[in-house]
């Protein structure tokens, strides 16, 4: 037995769209770059498609801003093209800082089966040298251990050849931030 499937019109086609991309940022977020040293945290992201799954030969673009702080790729170019390994990821070889102080932006570009997704990596450049990368918290807490050191120090080798001299007492106060000796 056979059957006969009548058509009116032309047939339409159900398009599917392909999955969509997104990017994310593995490496180089929050990074701090040493302009002195030339030297920087690689950029590092993942594409994924629309199940979380990576994307494995995708094309990334880095980009580089153009003035301001800055930095270059491998072979010296603010733009470095990669395709993603089969985990999806991406690394920015190479990049070194230029020697402008402050916030950048490295632009980043993911391309593959027709789709595309954009991405921003938030770096800084610093000068270097003395605390460089350290939050201002954390350099106040550094500062405060150094002198907390250096009072119980002092108040042991103060004591040393003297049976007379009481042993120094010291007081770190964790709100005030204040060392006290007696």
């Amino acid at each position: 037995m056979s059957a006969l499937i009548a058509c009116t019109g032309s047939p339409t086609l159900l398009s599917q769209d392909p999955p969509k991309l997104k990017i994310l940022i593995i490496e180089g977020e929050g990074a701090t770059n040493n302009i002195k040293q030339r030297t920087a945290r690689e950029p590092i992201v993942e594409v994924q498609d629309e199940n979380n799954k990576p994307v494995g030969g995708a094309i990334v673009t880095f980009t580089a801003p153009n003035y301001g702080a800055s930095g270059t790729f491998q072979g010296g170019s603010k733009i470095f093209t990669v395709t993603t390994d089969s985990n999806g990821r991406a690394t920015a070889r190479g990049f070194q800082p230029n020697s402008a102080k402050g916030q950048l932006k490295l632009q980043v570009r993911a391309q593959a089966n027709g789709q595309s997704a954009s991405a921003e990596i938030s770096m800084t450049n610093v000068a270097g040298g003395g605390g460089a990368g350290m939050s201002t918290s954390a350099k106040w807490w550094t500062v405060v251990a150094v002198g907390a050191g250096a009072a119980v120090a002092g108040g042991i080798l103060g004591t040393r050849g003297s049976s007379t001299t009481p042993p120094s007492t010291t007081t770190i106060s964790a709100g005030a931030g204040t060392v006290v000796g007696r």
